[in-house]
Formats: structure tokens, C-alpha cells, sequence
């Protein structure tokens, strides 16, 4: 009671950070900017270039292992940051493609964890890869339609160099899933 006041002082109830707070955002947040930083200025070697994007949060949602509304926003988020750097013909269609990643990231690693997999030394490549191909193959469809192209060059041209970048993409995945799990000290038996 404030004595002058007669009046009840209102205590202070202190809350917990939990698994479900917003460290993810903010983990998620800072993964995403080093992808779009590396994505803007890594070099195209023969036509190939990492997604860095896709790597990032590929290691974020084997990390943090969201809701999949959230692994959507994360997506979402994700093609929209690269709408500006994209060299493509159809920058738009990152939106879309990052969107598909991003669920079927979500989806496979919720997959593996409900089968007994999530301790798989190999599941950041699997997914990587797998939300690699998905991005890019819808991404390289999008552009197939836009311009116009051939089935043919879409699958014979296009894809290979798709399966070349999830290659790619899966071994930056698996290389820095474990530093950057260390670094933000998480447990995966949290959830």
C-alpha cells in the first residue's frame, strides 16, 4: 500500500523467456541479413551462384524449428529481401519460390523430427537441398513461363544448374548448422 495515497501499489510479475519468444525472430532476423548480404555480393562462377538466403533459413527453421506460419513468414520475408539484389528477369518470382522453400523446409524437418530423425547428422543438408530444388524449380519454372521458353531448356538447362546451387546450398547448411547452433546455445530437446 502507498501510504499516501491509500492505494494498492501494483506489483511487477516477472516473466520467463521461453522457446516459443521472439529469440527466434531475432535469430532469424540476423541469419536472414548475412544471406542477403552474401547473396549480393557473391560472384557467379560458371553460372552458379550459392543461395545463401535459402541456406540461411534452412539452418534458421532446423534451428528454431517454427510453426509453419511462421517458417511461411520467414519465406515470405526472405523473397522480398530479394527482390532488390535479384539478377533475374523476374525478380518478383523470388517471393513465391522463397515461399515454397521455406514450407517444404518447415514440413521436412518436422517430418524427421516426428520420425526420430532430428539428431540426423545429415538432415541441414537433406533440408537445404530439398529447400533449394524446391525454391529454384519453381523460381526457373516462373521464369520458363514468363519468357516464354521451351519445356526442354527448362529441364536440361535450367534444373541442372538448380541441382548444382542445392548441392551448394546443402554443404554451407551442413557446415555452418553446427557453429551456428553453438553459437546461439540451442537445445533441440526444448521443444
Amino acid at each position: 500500500m502507498d501510504e499516501r495515497n491509500n492505494k494498492p501499489v501494483p506489483q511487477l510479475i516477472e516473466v520467463e523467456p521461453m522457446q516459443d519468444g521472439y529469440r527466434w525472430v531475432a535469430i532469424t532476423a540476423m541469419l536472414l541479413a548475412i544471406g542477403i548480404i552474401l547473396h549480393t555480393v557473391s560472384p557467379n562462377v560458371g553460372g552458379v551462384t550459392p543461395n545463401w538466403t535459402i541456406a540461411m533459413y534452412s539452418i534458421v527453421i532446423n534451428l528454431t524449428r517454427p510453426k509453419l506460419s511462421q517458417a511461411i513468414g520467414i519465406g515470405f520475408i526472405a523473397g522480398l529481401t530479394l527482390v532488390p539484389s535479384s539478377k533475374s528477369a523476374f525478380p518478383l518470382g523470388n517471393v513465391a519460390s522463397e515461399l515454397a522453400g521455406a514450407t517444404v523446409c518447415c514440413l521436412l524437418v518436422e517430418a524427421m523430427v516426428k520420425i526420430g530423425i532430428s539428431e540426423w547428422k545429415l538432415r541441414p543438408f537433406i533440408t537445404g537441398f530439398v529447400a533449394t530444388m524446391t525454391s529454384g524449380g519453381l523460381f526457373t519454372f516462373i521464369l520458363k513461363l514468363i519468357l516464354g521458353l521451351p519445356l526442354h531448356v527448362w529441364i536440361y538447362a535450367m534444373l541442372p544448374v538448380v541441382a548444382i546451387v542445392g548441392l551448394l546450398n546443402g554443404l554451407i547448411t551442413f557446415f555452418l548448422y553446427a557453429p551456428v547452433r553453438k553459437l546461439f546455445y540451442f537445445q533441440e530437446d526444448e521443444k
